[in-house]
């Protein structure tokens, strides 16, 4: 995320970016429920009132920390396919670049659990006059990779209608029952063979026969 550095103590003006910065160590941590606007004014050595003067409670800092969570889970799904081999057949390079990119989504959330969860965390509601619409939701970037990649996939041959949803669900799901569900306890070996299976019939899946 723009304009969040990589220290904790703060020049003067700059308050907002190392309150930022102390909330995100507090998701990567202990995830979003560690994210809480006095702990982070501790953190930095401010008073909970001056970091009140940069946001009007923990809502609005969660909803930061969230929008930094996903940024950098679509980073590391871009690095992931980057590192892919490229194929000469276009669907084929299609595929493996959807595998990567879910590879990636399974494998940040594995290695930061607490900033994957706070990038999905439902954020407290903002008061503001009942005449006042809410501000639309920003697309997640990490769909729009999948979704992105589908398309490619579907101009090589086609791809089954709502393929983004069924992809963007498997890997999702596969990634909450490795972080908290009965797979926790698996081998690094065994997580990634059920990881790569899973792959597999995700890019089957969502192939027109």
């Amino acid at each position: 995320m723009a304009g969040i550095s990589g220290g904790k103590n703060y020049h003067h003006g700059d308050l907002r970016n190392a309150l930022i910065c102390a909330a995100v160590d507090l998701a990567t941590e202990g995830g979003p429920e560690r994210v809480v606007l006095r702990e982070a004014a501790r953190r930095v050595g401010v008073s909970p009132t001056a970091a009140y003067r940069h946001f009007d409670g923990r809502g609005e800092l969660l909803r930061t920390v969230r929008g930094h969570a996903r940024a950098r889970l679509a980073d590391a799904m871009e690095r992931a396919a980057a590192r892919e081999p490229g194929a000469d057949d276009p669907a084929l390079a299609a595929e493996r670049r959807l595998a990567a990119l879910c590879r990636g989504y399974v494998r940040f959330a594995v290695e930061h659990p607490g900033l994957y969860r706070a990038a999905f965390s439902a954020v407290p509601a903002v008061d503001r006059p009942a005449c006042a619409p809410a501000p639309p939701e920003p697309e997640i970037r990490a769909f729009t990779l999948l979704r992105e990649a589908l398309e490619a996939l579907g101009r090589t041959g086609g791809r089954r209608p709502a393929a983004g949803a069924a992809a963007w669900s498997a890997v999702h799901g596969l990634s909450l029952l490795l972080l908290e569900g009965p797979l926790r306890r698996l081998s690094a070996q065994r997580r990634d063979d059920v990881v790569e299976t899973t792959l597999a019939m995700v890019v089957s899946g969502v192939r027109v026969p």
